[in-house]
């Protein structure tokens, strides 16, 4: 008898040493945590110093040089704001400026502000320039119906409103898709030239550049 109750005794006084060590630790699983998280430092304030003015600079004459030199002989000049457009009028890309070449420049050859943009009119190697450059002008919407014969189907397309329904078929006999719609040129279209457009869809045959409507 005596033993079950000091067995007992030693067993609760185990137990009680055992919870007060804990509350004491503060470090079981059920214990509050809090997450400290580091405050940002005040962002310093930034001073940025005036553009300076660009000054003046010689542009050279980029005629009949391919497209790739006379942006590396523009930019050798001190002229960074380059772009270049199709002298025919297509709205081709010059993605690879190596296989272009300079039919002319805007603006011309001589004194200006290095940071004018300067714009070349190009055509592919293999072409001619033109007697004018027919890209001079972007394409954009248009209230009324244009003349599209002749223009290539990317430039009659960029000349409507983004949200006109547009068919384009081949006007031969071989059923082709029009894939890349500067490649081809418009033969007819429907509705005529001078109509004025307000929703209404648009069809246009064509064929592609060197081919005959």
């Amino acid at each position: 008898m005596r033993t079950h109750l000091t067995t007992g005794l030693l067993a609760a006084s185990l137990l009680a040493l055992t919870l007060t060590a804990c509350e004491g630790s503060g470090t079981t699983d059920d214990a509050p945590r809090t997450t400290r998280t580091a405050t940002p430092p005040a962002s310093a304030a930034t001073t940025r110093a005036p553009a300076a003015d660009a000054g003046p600079g010689t542009l050279p004459d980029m005629t009949g040089k391919g497209l790739q030199s006379a942006q590396d002989q523009a930019q050798a000049a001190g002229f960074h704001n380059l772009r270049s457009h199709d002298a025919l009028g297509r709205g081709r890309a010059q993605a690879l400026d190596r296989n272009w070449k300079v039919c002319g420049q805007t603006p011309a050859a001589g004194e200006h502000p290095t940071d004018t943009e300067v714009d070349f009119a190009a055509v592919k190697l293999e072409e001619n320039c033109p007697g004018t450059d027919q890209g001079a002008n972007e394409p954009g919407p248009t209230t009324s119906m244009p003349d599209f014969t002749g223009t290539s189907v990317k430039v009659a397309r960029q000349s409507l409103d983004p949200a006109t329904s547009l068919t384009v078929t081949d006007a031969s006999s071989q059923g082709r898709m029009v894939l890349v719609e500067s490649n081809w040129q418009v033969c007819t279209q429907e509705p005529a030239a001078g109509t004025k457009l307000g929703g209404q869809p648009v069809s246009l045959t064509a064929v592609k550049f060197g081919e005959s409507c």
